[in-house]
């Protein structure tokens, strides 16, 4: 083969991945200017949480010049990729797809739908169960005397911190699905890991969360139930696991002998 024709399928992989980037970015921007309209009506919608737990001679500020107009329209512009991640991954699917074999295809379009779904239930989950309960915590908390009063610049960063935080946490289960599926691990070594996980759930609670106990708790206790979860899933989604613990108790058993 020349090195022409070897180079063939290599620019026709970068064109393909350039228009499908196109259509990721055409999505995103079309879900967007009709939110740029409301981007103010929907920082008022994300700001509800705290706005309900803060006194009534207390505010959000914007302590620099151009948040006001800034902060709204970042807001709309994240939403709006929240929004696209499903004709994002769409894209994703539509250039990988033709490498795949089809039993990898079968696994992946399933995978790929759970993940958007769950990222979204996380997401859902900090807005009505998370906010309210930290915020209300927070605000309770401020000295006699203090004015809480959040710029509003600095309240997008904490509540799209909280929002990742939670929707990777729901991704648990998927990634437990892609790690059995790899071979890496089975669901038996990853029961016998329970406890270990719960600890470990906890300090990840504590590291991506704010200072209290409220918000650690209410991200480590979904974080382990996902884990236990994902281990049942791969049980009924990954075939073939079975054998795997099979072969490595076999091979544990030799090695001890």
């Amino acid at each position: 083969m020349s090195r022409e024709d070897r180079e063939q399928p290599l620019v026709a992989h970068l064109l393909e991945l350039r228009q499908r980037l196109l259509y990721a970015a055409v999505g995103v921007l079309i879900i967007f200017l009709p939110l740029a309209f409301f981007a103010q009506e929907i920082f008022t919608l994300l700001a509800g949480p705290l706005l309900a737990h803060l006194p009534e001679s207390s505010q959000m500020i914007a302590t620099e010049v151009a948040s006001p107009f800034l902060t709204p329209f970042k807001l709309a512009m994240m939403l709006a990729v929240v929004l696209a991640m499903p004709w994002v991954l769409l894209q994703a699917w539509a250039f990988v797809a033709p490498g795949l074999y089809h039993n990898e295809r079968r696994l992946v379009v399933p995978l790929l739908a759970s993940s958007t779904l769950l990222f979204y239930c996380g997401m859902a989950f900090a807005y009505f169960v998370v906010f309210p309960l930290v915020f209300g915590f927070l605000v309770g908390i401020a000295p006699e005397g203090v004015a809480v009063m959040t710029d509003i610049a600095r309240y997008l960063d904490f509540v799209l911190s909280m929002f990742l935080a939670f929707g990777l946490a729901f991704e648990v289960p998927i990634a437990i699905i892609l790690l059995v599926w790899a071979g890496a691990v089975t669901p038996g070594q990853l029961a016998e890991k329970r406890a270990y996980v719960l600890l470990g759930a906890f300090v990840a609670g504590m590291l991506l969360t704010p200072p209290d106990v409220i918000s650690q708790t209410l991200l480590a206790i979904p974080m382990y139930l996902l884990y236990e979860a994902g281990i049942i899933m791969a049980r009924i989604m990954v075939p073939g696991y079975k054998e795997v613990e099979a072969q490595r108790k076999a091979q544990q058993e030799e090695a001890e002998s």
